[in-house]
């Protein structure tokens, strides 16, 4: 039996989410165990990534001003080391069971090398996609950002009703079954976006919404 572990970014102490991951993983693997299989469990880190890279920044700066790219990647790969190995001493206290002294690490040449030959296969294979898809892009790291490493700004909106009046009044009525409605006619909207209303080009309106001043 073979779990195949995720693996826990290389940075930082662990958390409450690092320990119940570990925890429940570890359950199954020591169940199937008990259970009559063989089921090794070897560990794992991912040490790539825009977090490592801006912890070793804040501490030399940035590549190109000081030192070289490639003083700079060897700089991660040391800082990486140094958190695998935290954080492998606080799986062992936690309890997990694992071939702890050989993890396999994202930053190893030979897995780089194994990532590369089955990206080969599946291009071979005609399984990539090539198109366009916006994405979230940091300008400082020139560099596409996850979901989870975007913060956003806290910005309050003013939100308006705006009544834009009929041009053609006896339309309108016809149109909604109106007849006996006397006054000019408008059609109200709400919008969080008032600078966009010069823009616009139709309104729409469902026909069992009707409001009457």
């Amino acid at each position: 039996f073979i779990l195949h572990d995720g693996p826990p970014y290389a940075n930082g102490s662990i958390h409450i989410g690092h320990s119940v991951n570990k925890i429940l993983k570890d359950i199954i693997v020591k169940s199937k165990g008990l259970s009559g299989f063989d089921s090794p469990y070897v560990p794992g880190w991912d040490c790539h990534g825009l977090p490592i890279e801006l912890k070793v920044e804040q501490e030399f700066g940035k590549p190109g001003e000081k030192f070289t790219a490639a003083e700079f990647r060897a700089k991660c790969r040391e800082y990486a080391a140094t958190q695998v190995d935290g954080q492998r001493k606080d799986f062992i206290r936690l309890g997990v069971l694992g071939d702890w002294s050989h993890p396999y690490l994202t930053m190893d040449f030979k897995t780089e090398a194994n990532i590369i030959r089955a990206l080969g296969r599946i291009i071979k294979n005609g399984h990539l996609h090539k198109g366009a898809k916006p994405v979230h892009w940091c300008v400082d790291c020139r560099s596409a950002l996850a979901e989870a490493e975007v913060e956003y700004y806290d910005k309050t909106s003013p939100s308006i009703d705006v009544a834009f009046r009929a041009v053609d009044q006896d339309a309108v009525k016809a149109k909604f079954g109106l007849p006996g409605v006397s006054g000019p006619i408008s059609l109200v909207i709400w919008t969080t976006t008032p600078w966009t209303l010069p823009a616009n080009r139709a309104i729409s309106w469902r026909r069992t919404l009707i409001m009457r001043w």
